[in-house]
């Protein structure tokens, strides 16, 4: 009698580079950074509730995040910038689940992340873990930002922004890039800001 068992659930996506990266046990040898650029510049913020003719997306969301954490903690180095400008690239795979939804779904989806984030700090030779006061400025740098969207963008007052995230200092939002890009401009403007962060980097490292 022939065997009827189902095949076990499809765990990779291919990417348009034509690699195919496994979500269970994800390879750097499978991760691109046009792959990255080309779905975070089409992921989008805030579940796609933002203003403008665009979603606003996490490829620009990032190189926001990197202009703060530059200006905020210039000590963290391009290998800092680099960290920054990957800080969300599990997203490439994943979307951008709002932070409601993921405290809903707790451990499984953090696991998920944490392998991906892994493989793609390997892939680009950041060190693993990275250092407790880079990632304490990362997040800093990513809670400026998202009070900046929140009260921009998505429709929060000052009231309700101050108490998720907090009032920001010593970033003038109108040095922000807020406006919402198209995908086409976001991909290649995150891709033109990694090719030089990464060769800043690299040559900081002594790569």
């Amino acid at each position: 009698m022939a065997d009827r068992r189902s095949p076990p659930p499809r765990a990779w996506q291919r990417m348009l580079s034509g690699r195919r990266l496994d979500l269970v046990d994800p390879s750097p040898l499978d991760i691109e950074v046009e792959d990255i650029a080309h779905g975070l510049a089409r992921v989008a913020r805030w579940n796609g509730q933002t203003t403008g003719a665009h979603a606003f997306s996490v490829a620009q969301h990032t190189l926001i995040v990197e202009i703060i954490a530059a200006k905020m903690s210039p000590e963290i180095g391009a290998v800092g910038q680099l960290a920054v400008l990957l800080h969300d690239a599990p997203e490439y795979v994943i979307g951008d689940m709002i932070s409601p939804f993921k405290a809903i779904l707790g451990g499984d989806y953090k696991a998920v992340e944490a392998r991906l984030l892994d493989a793609i700090h390997r892939r680009f030779g950041l060190p693993i873990p990275l250092p407790p006061k880079l990632i304490k400025a990362v997040k800093a740098a990513d809670t400026i930002a998202a009070y900046f969207e929140a009260t921009r963008l998505a429709g929060f007052d000052d009231v309700e922004a101050v108490r998720y995230f907090g009032r920001p200092s010593g970033i003038e939002p109108s040095s922000l890039p807020l406006d919402p890009w198209s995908a086409g401009v976001a991909e290649k403007r995150y891709l033109r800001r990694f090719a030089e962060v990464l060769a800043a980097a690299h040559g900081q490292s002594g790569a």
